[in-house]
């Protein structure tokens, strides 16, 4: 009776699907923070020349409402990789979802700043004039808490837009009102992640946005999508 060792089966390591999911995230990540410079230009250029910047914030605060659309194009690239793995395009999805959302996403980026804008201004008044303005010390963190919702809507919007393309405007910033409110953890992470996009873009103009933005971004907008379809599902 003869016995017959089996042989150990070798690991054959990660295949081509997983190696070319990692180019995917990798490629999207790249082409998606030189997209995302180019969209934003002027602000990145200025963000290079100036060298305090938050002296200045109402001019860059001017100058960033050409991040609402470029957010639908990184968004739209990250919808391609979600959908297309490996075979992803991301200059290509960028630019289309750039193209399809520029009108809401202008929209809405326009309509953030102009909030900011005013929030700002009001918060530069009642820190100077704290003494003379009867309850100033209150107000200031009211004024905090309108702007960190107004960028947590206004982001959420905008992946908003580009998941329901065919939705109302009107609908989309509903739906994204209730989700902030209800999901009030991921509206505090994604200002978490914004903030140190913000911050490496000052710090560092050149290597921070070279780097920071899109995998961060790919964390806010899958925590936006995860929310926009849990709530589709439950309605």
């Amino acid at each position: 009776m003869s016995i017959v060792s089996a042989k150990p089966r070798r690991w054959a390591g990660p295949g081509f699907e997983t190696f070319g999911s990692i180019f995917g995230f990798i490629y999207t990540f790249l082409a998606g923070n030189v997209l995302l410079a180019v969209a934003n230009a002027p602000l990145v250029l200025c963000l290079a020349l100036v060298a305090d910047p938050a002296a200045a914030w109402p001019f860059f605060l001017a100058l960033s409402v050409t991040i609402g659309p470029s957010l639908a194009g990184i968004f739209a690239a990250f919808r391609a990789l979600n959908d297309d793995g490996g075979a992803v395009k991301p200059v290509a999805a960028f630019l289309l979802g750039y193209k399809r959302s520029f009108a809401k996403a202008a929209l809405l980026g326009v309509g953030a700043v102009a909030m900011l804008m005013f929030l700002g201004v009001d918060l530069a008044v009642l820190q100077n004039n704290v003494q003379t303005i009867p309850g100033a010390a209150l107000l200031v963190p009211l004024i905090v808490v309108a702007a960190a919702v107004t960028v947590s809507l206004t982001v959420t919007a905008i992946a908003g837009v580009v998941l329901l393309p065919e939705a109302k405007l009107k609908s989309v910033l509903k739906a994204s009102l209730y989700l902030v409110a209800q999901r009030w953890y991921l509206s505090l992470a994604m200002l978490v992640l914004l903030g140190i996009i913000a911050s490496a873009a000052v710090m560092q103009p050149v290597l921070g946005i070279a780097l920071a933005p899109a995998p961060l971004l790919f964390v806010i907008w899958s925590n936006a999508s995860y929310a926009f379809h849990a709530v589709l599902r439950s309605a």
